[in-house]
Order: structure tokens, then sequence, then C-alpha cells
């Protein structure tokens, strides 16, 4: 059984017991989050397709850890010009390990 839910502003493929690194969530590490935007149910080989989300769908999932990304490194320069711009930036992330999906 798996499905595909929405957080974020991206879509992610869940089943039971995975775990997953979305966007920052205002939540508590232990407790307890739900996903209401779930776009696909499959289970047993049948496939329930929500336009745009399936009514009465959900999937729980439990908040592990918050943190941070890697750094990146964001340059900007112009030739000729003597503009140069360096800046770093690390993403902040929730880890969720999914609890169930009811359909």
């Amino acid at each position: 059984m798996y499905a595909l839910i929405e957080t974020g502003g991206k879509q992610y493929r869940v089943e039971k017991d995975s775990v997953l690194f979305i966007e920052k969530l205002d939540a508590q590490e232990g407790e307890a989050v739900t996903f209401d935007k779930v776009l696909l149910v499959s289970q047993d080989g049948e496939t329930k397709v929500g336009a745009p989300v399936l009514d009465g769908a959900k999937v729980t999932g439990k908040v592990v850890k918050h943190g941070k990304a890697k750094k990146i490194t964001v340059f900007k320069y112009k030739p000729k010009k003597n503009y140069k711009r360096k800046k770093g930036h690390r993403q902040p992330f929730t880890k969720v390990v999914i609890d169930s999906i009811e359909a």
C-alpha cells in the first residue's frame, strides 16, 4: 500500500514506515502530524485517484527531528564590472516517519 501526498509545495510517494525529509513543519519532535492532501492511494492493485485530493483519506506520521541540509554556495558576478557576491544557504528540514495510511 502506498500513497502520494503533497506538503511544502512538493509531492511525495509514501509507504508505512518510510522516512521523509520535508520542508520544515511547525511541530515539536515526537509529535504526530497529519497530511490531509492525499492525491492517490494504491492498495491490493486497486488505485484511487483524487480530483485533486481524495476525500476522507489521510496519512499520519511522527516527527523525528528538525535540522538543516548541507550548505550550498550562491555566487553571482558580472564580468569586467568588479561585481561579486558570495552567499551561503542551509535549507531547514523536518524528518518524518510515516505511521499509517487511511483511505
